[in-house]
């Protein structure tokens, strides 16, 4: 990776520091980066700091943490970007979510904004680490050694876009691994020199570190950034600079980024009179289920700013396999096949007899495998399936992750001697085309943001009267098509004003969480389906609450 840095600072390309309303604050050209790099490096080593040992940074959108994450790098170091607080949960669970992921990559340094020094203060001293702001680590004097040999097969850097709070993986790629994955991402989206990047995406999440700040620098495209905090608060300002830069052609974003523009967009004059948007090549889309109905919405909010439906790349990756696995070839859009819910694993079957109606879902396609990538749909046994049959996806190929740092019974869990990486998906393929329809694993996706169910039913647990086992949490896909955290607890309740003072309690748990009000229900005790081993079955619990056959009990109004 210090390679490709070294190779982009001889060009006169690089990132751009943008402010919420789009004012840009600050250039900072790839040899910049590389000559602050250069120097983060010799005060790491003057700090003691070993090739091999982990460094944690606050992934905050900036010049520092860049030049903190390169400086790691050329020491041999791992850096480990590590999240911003949220606008829910508040400090508390922000200091227990730093405390578990530096319990887990056990840095020997945590790296943080200046500002946020009261915020992670409490977590590095739980854990016994030094830590550090940005400017006092500048304040280092620099060792003046010589670099360590660049191994291509030795870790990059640790990734936790996605895990458990309470129990995460850290995803271990090698340099070679990442290369593989950039020069693979840089051939399918058929990069250009006239290319330019803009993105509001998070620097701790794979498709912000990898997808729009690490594969930009090595296929040499210059970056316009903004916060993802600022992108909250003004959507629009994405679009706005899309518009104001010349040759602005490539950004990514999930489902909701799309959805939150055209609806801030339908109460407003006509698109054409702020924006134009007719140079944006490759809008990607990627990192949760893609709903077809928004992206409609979208066309149909900036068409008459010359956005062109074409110009919709979906995609599908994970950070097991550094990011990438499949991208629609630029130009072909979305495309979709509605298949038969029935024939989605995991599905509840619609009530009837065998008369009844069919039911059918949109399943977008997200393209073909990236240069170096196979994909294999699986059954349960392992038999590879034909075309158009739903299975397990299976991934291999060159930048498939090393494994889970310090957790070799996950690593085997997922990754076979072999090489072929079970992503926990479930899709099928059609004419080399992946369709992803949904997940085998329990993780439940909300607007880009990961959140495993344990971490949603230990949090109910925290409530008075629960036992490990009375929730079981999973996701509902409403009528709209969008994704609704839901959870099923046992309620040893019989006051029905208790009982909505007690749903009331659940969803402000589950909101702290999630950041979105939940749909509760409560159920009568040992309700819950377990499987012959004793553990909670939320795929059962799922089909059974829609199946009707857990019925809820009735609260006050």
């Amino acid at each position: 990776m210090g390679d490709a840095l070294d190779y982009a600072a001889q060009g006169a390309r690089g990132m751009n520091f943008h402010d919420a309303r789009g004012t840009l604050l600050r250039t900072y050209t790839y040899r910049e980066l590389r000559e602050d790099a250069l120097e983060a490096a010799q005060r790491f080593m003057a700090l003691g700091l070993k090739p091999g040992e982990r460094v944690a940074l606050v992934a905050e959108t900036g010049p520092e943490f860049a030049a903190a994450f390169f400086g790691a790098v050329y020491a041999g170091l791992w850096p480990v970007p590590l999240p911003l607080p949220t606008s829910f949960g508040g400090r508390e669970a922000y200091t227990d979510q730093l405390t578990v992921m530096l319990t887990s990559s056990d840095p020997q340094l945590f790296l943080y904004p200046d500002e946020m020094e009261s915020f992670t203060t409490e977590a590095a001293a739980k854990r016994q680490v030094p830590g550090k702001t940005w400017s006092q680590l500048d304040a280092v004097a620099p060792a003046g050694k010589d670099l360590p040999e660049a191994d291509p097969d030795a870790i990059a850097y640790l990734q936790y876009s996605s895990g458990s709070t309470r129990f995460p993986h850290g995803v271990a790629v090698t340099h070679r691994q990442l290369l593989d994955n950039l020069r693979a991402h840089g051939l399918g989206l058929k990069v250009q020199q006239s290319d330019r990047c803009i993105s509001w995406l998070p620097w701790y999440h794979d498709m912000g570190l990898v997808g729009c700040m690490l594969s930009p620098m090595a296929n040499q495209i210059s970056v316009d950034y903004m916060k993802t905090e600022d992108f909250a608060r003004r959507p629009l300002t994405w679009l706005d600079l899309i518009s104001r830069n010349p040759g602005t052609t490539l950004s990514y974003s999930p489902t909701f980024g799309y959805d939150i523009c055209a609806r801030r967009m339908s109460s407003q004059t006509k698109a054409a009179e702020r924006f134009d948007l007719a140079r944006w090549r490759i809008a990607g889309n990627g990192a949760d289920m893609i709903r077809p109905d928004v992206m409609q919405n979208f066309v149909d909010s900036f068409a008459d700013a010359g956005f062109q439906p074409s110009a919709f790349c979906p995609s599908y990756g994970l950070a097991e396999a550094t990011l990438a696995v499949s991208l629609m070839p630029p130009g072909e859009g979305i495309k979709l096949e509605l298949v038969e819910e029935e024939k989605l694993a995991g599905g509840a079957p619609a009530p009837g007899g065998d008369d009844r109606p069919q039911r059918y879902r949109a399943i977008v396609n997200c393209g073909k495998a990236v240069e170096g990538m196979e994909i294999e749909i699986r059954d349960y046994d392992d038999r590879i399936l034909p075309e158009r049959q739903v299975g397990r996806v299976l991934v291999r190929g060159g930048s498939v992750m090393t494994g889970y740092y310090k957790d070799e019974e996950s690593t085997k869990a997922c990754l076979s001697e072999d090489g072929w990486l079970d992503t926990g998906d479930m899709g099928y393929l059609s004419n080399d085309y992946i369709f992803i329809v949904g997940r085998a694993k329990d993780m439940i996706i909300i607007n880009g943001r990961n959140h495993w169910p344990q971490d949603i039913e230990w949090a109910v647990e925290q409530l008075p009267g629960f036992k490990n086992g009375d929730i079981a949490a999973f996701a509902l896909t409403t009528e709209s098509g969008e994704e609704l955290p839901a959870v099923l607890v046992h309620c040893r309740v019989s006051d029905l004003g208790e009982r909505a003072r007690l749903k009331d309690d659940i969803k402000e748990r589950v909101r702290s969480i999630t950041g979105i009000s939940p749909i509760v229900e409560l159920v009568p005790p040992r309700s819950l389906p377990r499987t012959s081993s004793g553990k909670l079955s939320r795929v059962k619990a799922r089909n059974l609450y829609l199946s009707g056959e857990i019925e809820p009990f009735e609260v006050a109004a």
